[in-house]
This record gives structure tokens, C-alpha cells and sequence, in this order.
């Protein structure tokens, strides 16, 4: 068995903020209650039936449970030979001075890659719900040790803690605090804060307007009932990041000021329909936009991002949908040529906000224009790519360059 030893806890307490404040300090009733309600949501979630995660027992001091890979898991070089492995059994120890000493966790395995997990529980920002937010962090990097796709019910750690149960004890401690006026001011402002999300999730959230986050529910509604169905697409590390930048986007100044619009294709993650409202005043093409509103009753530019699972190693694929342009370096059928668009320029760092700002501000340079009465159908996903593996093969033969207006 591998267990978080003394420098491993004292590094955990250490990146928490320290052990804080003493025993008596931290009501000791408050702590006692919030832990009960932490560890009902635990056993509602994860009860001893679940698929991917078990908890066996649960008490105020130690928790048993076990990870469970199931029969499609495999880990690291293994994954293609050697029989799927078996359940992660890991155990956790509560001290009193929870939360303010971090829950002391350990795996009976001596596989390094568990214990590395249990070692990066440092990282976990301290708050009340340290217990959920360990367990979340450990399921998460527990699913990526055995490639498998993230549990939607993970998510559901960060829900609000469930409404508290009475007990005796409870109303006898709460009958002698009323002898203790002195300490009332801290026990409510303590109980105050039990109420408020996890501080993950607050952060996650912040910024967000409410009709984009009932799009991100949505999006994780669907994500748990595809893993329920058994039809699982993309992969792990594309729909976490596109779950970030989606996140990051919604919180964005220029998504907020009107610059640009994100749709999700068949509310699928990995497709999305982005809408350019807003070009340079002072371009050919805002002009050519203005009478196109006129015309048709539109004034954007729509444009089409498609990932794929190695996303964000590799870039998406962008094509213009509508209207039809010249110029602006967009290629028949509504291919791009930007070098940052394909595997050669694009970098992982990149964010989707800057591709989409960075693709504008090309299509002004490039002096785009609107190309009025022009067949539409000319611009299709298949012309799109045809053009772009074109567009590829000759600048990996000569190199990039700024090429002439009338080669796009």
C-alpha cells in the first residue's frame, strides 16, 4: 500500500494555506455537520452500484472506496496488451481539524502512477468541500490514467450540499452555543459560507450570463446520457478543452460586446458555428456587409469550426459557410489560408477566441469582399477540404508566404 506521507501532507497543508486555524478555533460542530452532508452527497452519487466509482463505507474519520476501469480500460503501454485491470481500492483518513487539515488519502497499489495521483491532490485549491474536490480531481486523473472518458456524474460533486438533517446531538450542541453568545457571530458567518458552491465551480462559473450556462448543462446532460447509451464520441483531453474554451468565450469582452457569436452545431461540442458581426468600420467589406443586410437581412460572416479528438494537438478545421467572398485569402469552397490553420503553424496554446479575432482581422487585410448574386452552393465542406489538402501540399513544398490577392 502507498500512502501520502508526512512531507507529502505537510506539502499538501502547505499549498492549502496551512493547517490554518486550531480546533478550537474551527467550531468543531459546524465542521462535524458540514462533513455529514459532504459525505451523504458522496454515497448519493457513488453509491455501492455505480459503474465507474464505489463508495463501500463512509464516516466522519475514514472512507473506503474503489475506482472500478471496467473491461475496455487499459493504462499507459498496456493498452493493447494484458488483461484489463482490476478495481483501485483507496482509502482516505479524516483528522478533526477538517477542513482545515486536508483529508490524508492512500491506494492499495504500488503502481507510482496512483500515487502520483493521490500526490497532485496538492494542486486542489483548500475550500469547504475539500473532501468532493479531492475525489473529483482523483476520478478525473484516475479516468485519464485508464483512457477512459471522463464519468458525467463527476460533475454532479460540484452541486450545492444536501439540506441538513437534524439529529439529537445536533439541537443539544446548537442549545449549548445559545449559552455562548460570543462565539454566534463566527458559527453564522461559518455556516454562510457551508451554503456557497465549491470553489471550483464558482470560478468556473464567474462572468457567465445565465442563458450560456444552461447551454454548458445542457452539453453535460447530453455528454452523461451518451455515456449511458453507450455512445461516447470525441475524447477526453478535446472535450475538456472544449468545455475550457467554450467557458472562457462566454466570459470574453468581444463574445459579450458583440464582435462574434459561438452555435453549436446539433448542440454537438465539436462542431460549431461562429457568426463575424462585427469588421473594421473602416473596411470595404463592413460596407459590403451593410448592403447585404439590406438585401438579404444579414450582416455576418458565418464561419464553420470542426474538431476532431486530437484537438488541441491539431487545429480545427475553419471553412467560410456564407456569403460568398473574393479575396481576404479564402480559397474555393470556402477553405482559409492561414498558416496558423494548419499542423504546421498551429500551437496547442492557442485559444479559439484568438483564431476567430485573428481570422477577421485576415479577411479585412486580404481585402475580402462580398461577392453579390454569387452561386451559393459553391461553397461546400467537401470543396473546403479539397481546397485546404491543396492548400497544404504546396506550402509544405515552398514554404509560407503572402501570395498574390488573385491566388486568394
Amino acid at each position: 500500500m502507498q500512502r501520502a506521507g508526512p512531507e507529502e501532507a505537510a506539502r499538501t497543508q502547505a499549498a492549502a494555506g496551512g493547517p490554518g486555524r486550531s480546533g478550537a478555533e474551527v467550531a468543531a460542530a459546524p465542521a462535524g455537520r458540514l462533513l455529514r452532508r459532504e459525505l451523504r452527497l458522496l454515497e448519493s452519487i457513488f453509491h455501492r452500484g455505480h459503474e465507474r466509482f464505489r463508495i463501500g463505507s463512509a464516516c466522519p474519520d475514514e472512507i473506503s472506496c474503489e475506482f472500478v476501469p471496467g473491461a475496455g480500460a487499459r493504462a499507459g503501454a498496456s493498452a493493447s496488451r494484458g488483461p484489463p485491470p482490476g478495481p483501485v481500492r483507496i482509502h482516505c483518513n479524516i483528522t478533526e481539524s477538517y477542513p482545515a487539515v486536508p483529508p490524508i488519502w492512500s491506494v492499495e497499489s504500488d503502481d507510482p502512477n496512483l500515487a502520483a495521483i493521490l500526490e497532485r491532490l496538492v494542486e486542489v485549491r483548500k475550500g469547504n468541500t475539500l473532501l468532493l474536490q479531492h475525489l473529483k480531481r482523483i476520478i478525473s486523473d484516475l479516468c485519464k490514467l485508464y483512457n477512459l472518458p471522463q464519468h458525467p456524474d463527476v460533475e454532479m460533486l460540484d452541486q450545492p450540499l444536501p439540506a441538513e438533517q437534524s439529529t439529537q446531538e445536533e439541537v443539544s450542541s446548537e442549545e449549548e452555543d445559545e449559552e455562548m453568545p460570543e462565539d454566534t457571530e463566527d458559527l453564522d458567518h461559518y455556516e454562510m459560507k457551508e451554503e456557497e458552491p465549491a470553489d471550483g465551480r464558482k470560478t468556473e462559473d464567474e462572468g457567465i450570463g445565465k442563458e450560456n450556462l444552461a447551454i454548458l448543462e445542457k452539453i453535460k446532460k447530453n455528454q452523461r446520457q451518451d455515456y449511458l447509451n453507450g455512445a461516447v464520441s470525441g475524447s477526453v483531453q478535446a472535450t475538456d478543452r472544449l468545455m475550457k474554451e467554450l467557458r472562457d468565450i462566454y466570459r470574453s469582452p468581444s463574445f459579450k460586446g458583440g464582435y462574434y457569436a459561438v452555435e453549436l452545431v446539433n448542440d454537438s461540442l465539436y462542431d460549431w458555428n461562429v457568426k463575424l458581426l462585427k469588421v473594421d468600420e473602416d473596411s470595404a467589406l463592413h460596407n459590403d456587409l451593410q448592403i447585404l443586410k439590406e438585401k438579404e437581412g444579414t450582416d455576418f460572416i458565418l464561419l464553420n469550426f470542426s474538431f476532431k479528438d486530437n484537438f488541441p494537438f491539431d487545429p480545427p478545421f475553419v471553412r467560410v459557410v456564407s456569403p460568398v467572398l473574393s479575396g481576404g485569402y479564402v480559397l474555393g469552397g470556402g477553405a482559409i489560408c492561414m498558416e496558423l490553420l494548419t499542423k504546421q503553424g498551429w500551437s496547442s496554446a492557442y485559444s479559439i477566441e484568438s483564431v476567430i479575432m485573428q481570422i477577421s482581422a485576415t479577411l479585412v487585410k486580404g481585402k475580402a469582399r462580398v461577392q453579390f448574386g454569387a452561386n451559393k452552393n459553391q461553397y461546400s465542406l467537401t470543396r473546403a477540404q479539397q481546397s485546404y489538402k491543396s492548400l497544404v501540399q504546396i506550402h509544405e513544398k515552398n514554404g509560407w508566404y503572402t501570395p498574390p490577392k488573385e491566388d486568394g
